[in-house]
């Protein structure tokens, strides 16, 4: 290569460099309200980026958030077999963390939503003989917290109908 070619490259890639930034400093310019309305939204796109920043939290450790979680609280985390752990920590995500901002009323509908979304999709993976009852499980899930704010209304009755449904 020669010296003209590799000097390009060298300042091609340094303004690169510069123009590109970095996902900490993405996270130092971004309010902790901003960040929690991308990671809470209904489509898989959100629950991906907040997936990744769960994996690697040390560029948002500046936002302090609270990453704890009980999976679905004292309802099933995987019902019949369906692994909805992943679902309701992304659900508890939300919750505690809009409850630290003060803004849970205004985003509790979205981020039932969004759990119901993640729910869905994780039923999706599954095949279609036991995909119906994964779903009824789901609406159970969704309709227990966007109701009563909480995954311990879930009653034993309504897994006992989804596994009807695949017993079918």
């Amino acid at each position: 290569m020669n010296r003209f070619v590799r000097h390009l490259l060298v300042v091609l890639t340094a303004v690169l460099a510069v123009l590109t930034p970095s996902v900490a400093a993405v996270a130092a310019t971004e309010s902790k309200a901003s960040v929690l309305s991308r990671w809470t939204q209904t489509t898989a796109a959100s629950t991906d980026t907040w997936n990744s920043a769960r994996l690697n939290r040390a560029p948002w450790a500046s936002y302090a958030f609270d990453w704890s979680t009980d999976y679905c609280s004292s309802s099933p985390d995987n019902p019949l077999g369906f692994a909805f752990e992943l679902s309701c920590w992304h659900h508890d995500f939300g919750y505690r963390n809009y409850k630290d901002i003060g803004a849970f009323d205004a985003n509790k509908a979205r981020l039932d939503n969004m759990f119901y979304a993640d729910l869905k999709r994780k039923c999706a993976t599954y095949n279609s003989v036991v995909r119906p009852a994964c779903l009824s499980l789901a609406w159970t899930y969704y309709q227990a917290v966007s109701i009563f704010g909480s995954l311990e209304a879930v009653n034993p009755s309504d897994i006992d109908r989804a596994r009807a449904l695949i017993e079918k």
